[in-house]
């Protein structure tokens, strides 16, 4: 079987071309890095790997009934502002204001459930309107226990567990950009969910991987987290 080339998907991560050496899984109608060589990813994970989740759905919910909304579609909300919280299938649900949410979809149903909330969302007179996100932002993975001294050398804000604890999420810069990290992990596997300027990503990827660089840490592929 020919492998899967990016170029045969019309939605592609942009950061494509530096992933010309991996092998690409299906994602839907889209594709995403499997795995880099033939090795078992799962100790690089432990240590210090970045991934690309760009391809998985995301997407955004404003307004004064966007709560409501999303609770009666099932959702877990934070309670506070700059929280953010794993649903039971696997997907987050981050609240940046009082009455903005970001959702991001979870590779168990490849994003499936929050590119159907982007879908079937009609406007209407309800304070509820929909933020798309798939173009707008670039969403990475971090992961390992040198997560908060990667982000130190780029990022002002204190990421350390004792400031930073699961389910914070910062708005901040990083490497002179801007950034929302939230601290939810993977199962037992410390992550940071990073996403940036989709435009940027490129470079925001090359400052992450140099700073990374002395912790051993690697790009790697989706393969080990499923």
């Amino acid at each position: 079987m020919a492998a899967l080339q990016a170029q045969q998907f019309i939605e592609r991560s942009p950061l494509y071309r530096q992933q010309a050496d991996a092998t690409l899984g299906r994602l839907g109608d889209s594709v995403i890095v499997a795995h880099y060589g033939e090795h078992d990813e799962s100790p690089q994970l432990q240590r210090c790997a970045l991934l690309d989740l760009t391809n998985l759905a995301r997407v955004g919910f404003r307004g004064a009934a966007a709560a409501e909304y999303l609770l009666e579609r099932g959702y877990q909300l934070p309670e506070a502002p700059n929280r953010a919280l794993t649903q039971s299938d696997g997907s987050h649900v981050a609240r940046l204001s009082q009455t903005e949410y970001l959702l991001l979809g979870s590779l168990r149903d490849a994003g499936a459930r929050i590119a159907a909330e982007e879908a079937g969302w009609q406007f209407s007179e309800t304070a509820n309107y929909l933020l798309p996100r798939q173009d707008s932002h670039a969403w990475l993975l971090l992961t390992g226990a040198h997560i908060a001294e990667v982000m130190a050398k780029l990022c002002g804000v204190d990421l350390r567990p004792e400031a930073f604890p699961v389910g914070a999420v910062a708005q901040t810069s990083a490497a002179r950009i801007n950034v929302i990290v939230v601290n939810l992990p993977e199962g037992e596997l410390p992550c940071f969910q990073i996403l940036c300027d989709r435009a940027s990503v490129a470079y925001f990827w090359d400052a992450l991987l140099d700073a990374m660089a002395e912790f051993g840490g690697q790009p790697a592929g989706i393969d080990a987290l499923l």
